[in-house]
């Protein structure tokens, strides 16, 4: 899965919630600007967060899905090699 992404995305949705509820409450700009800075920061970090929970996550999976497909590939030959001998 890709999830390069993840950190920037979820950094854009807290900026934008903080300029959206910074203009509906007619915040003043130096505080403003502090708090989006500060926000930025912690959904930054959040983001990470999630980013790697996701890629240990599916790193899991995908280990799991490799020995699966590595025993489902044994298991064919082995088939299909006691399938030729039966024939011969």
């Amino acid at each position: 899965m890709k999830t390069k992404q993840i950190p920037i995305m979820i950094t854009l949705a807290g900026g934008l919630l903080t300029c959206i509820l910074g203009f509906v409450m007619q915040m003043e700009t130096n505080q403003f600007v502090k708090t989006l800075v500060i926000v930025l920061i912690s959904f930054y970090i959040l983001g990470c967060i999630a980013k790697l929970v996701l890629d240990k996550n599916f790193k899991e999976e995908t280990e799991e899905a490799t020995e699966e497909a590595v025993e489902d590939a044994d298991t064919e030959e082995t088939e299909e090699a006691e399938e030729s001998t039966e024939e011969e």
